[in-house]
């Protein structure tokens, strides 16, 4: 009985060293990004028994195994067998029981925090999410709105409505703790309601291509007021930009994910910057030169292996588009505002 009580106290002092050095190394919760979602507590919570119990698990097969290395070791001069022993049906239960007790309770944990990420407000706001490479666009179906950025409003559910035209990305904003797939040809639902006001950011969590590391969106948590207002402004920004070529333009381009690739400020991307591009003479990647023009332009969006810039990926990432004439015109007025 000695020898149980001392590995059961041994058990007790390394499970709780155990937690709190996987805590100091950031493993339990001490370095995890701040929790930003009503959805998060419940997944922080499952998290924190788990590391308590693997914790446990570990305590409990380290301990007795070095305690019996230990106390049971053959004694110098000691030449006798030792004891021999047939089996024990009391410790055989035990940890079959045991283990099989805390797997129903981890079952029921996990299905409860399934049911309170997935907890459906049927008031939620409704956002229409487009992953591609290498960008997200979001749409704002209610009020008409299209954009690079994404705003919700604080302490209230948003649905995020995803899918993608190449090929799967992942949803995931580390401060909301939930990732979701985003397929072509599949709406995939993200379900969140946002508690703490601030900049984050979302980023793809699957591989899917060469700027996969650079796919990346600003995610800004407002309160209701603000959110409102920005709503007011954007809409207020989309009517007085489709009055123009140049706005309809840039409406487009945001509406196909264009500035994931392109940067508007001469920021190196996946594809060449838009800023100052227009009437530029570039290099190709086959040692010619041309000037960057209408005709060009046009021909790039319609075929993008035609003629690419030195530099850039030979064949091109960039899929072909289906534009009319006019909206042609439209995105090479707006990039020529480019400057």
């Amino acid at each position: 009985m000695q020898h149980f009580v001392i590995v059961g106290i041994l058990v007790i002092i390394t499970t709780i060293l155990t937690y709190l050095g996987l805590d100091v190394a950031g493993l339990a919760k001490q370095q995890h990004p701040i929790a930003a979602s009503a959805q998060s507590v419940s997944i922080d919570q499952l998290w924190q028994w788990e590391m308590i119990v693997i914790s446990f698990l570990f305590a409990v097969i380290f301990v007795p195994m070095m305690y019996s290395l230990v106390a049971f070791r053959q004694k110098k001069g000691e030449m006798k067998d030792g004891e021999h022993m047939e089996g024990n049906t009391s410790l055989e239960i035990a940890w079959t029981v045991i283990p099989l007790f805390l797997v129903v309770i981890f079952a029921y944990l996990g299905g409860w925090s399934l049911g309170e990420v997935r907890r459906v407000d049927p008031q939620a706001l409704v956002i229409n999410v487009k992953g591609q490479q290498f960008t997200w666009t979001f749409e704002y179906p209610e009020y008409g709105i299209i954009t690079n950025e994404l705003h919700l409003p604080a302490d209230r559910q948003v649905v995020l409505k995803m899918t993608s035209i190449d090929v799967i990305h992942s949803f995931w904003v580390p401060e909301f703790r939930i990732k979701q797939d985003v397929v072509p040809g599949r709406i995939t639902e993200y379900r969140v309601t946002p508690t703490l006001v601030g900049n984050y950011k979302v980023r793809c969590a699957e591989l899917c291509g060469t700027s996969h590391a650079y796919m990346e969106n600003a995610v800004i948590v407002n309160t209701q007021a603000d959110y409102d207002a920005w709503i007011a402004e954007q809409a207020e920004l989309a009517k007085l930009a489709a009055q123009t070529p140049e706005g309809q333009g840039r409406l487009l381009t945001v509406r196909n994910g264009c500035t994931g690739c392109h940067s508007l400020d001469g920021t190196p991307l996946t594809g060449p910057t838009w800023f100052n591009i227009f009437g530029k003479t570039e290099e190709m990647n086959d040692g010619s030169t041309l000037v960057i023009d209408e005709a060009y332009l046009i021909e790039s969006i319609l075929n993008p292996n035609a003629k690419i810039v030195a530099g850039f990926p030979s064949p091109s990432v960039m899929p072909a588009f289906v534009f009319s004439d006019e909206e042609l015109a439209n995105i090479i007025a707006y990039i020529k505002t480019l400057k």
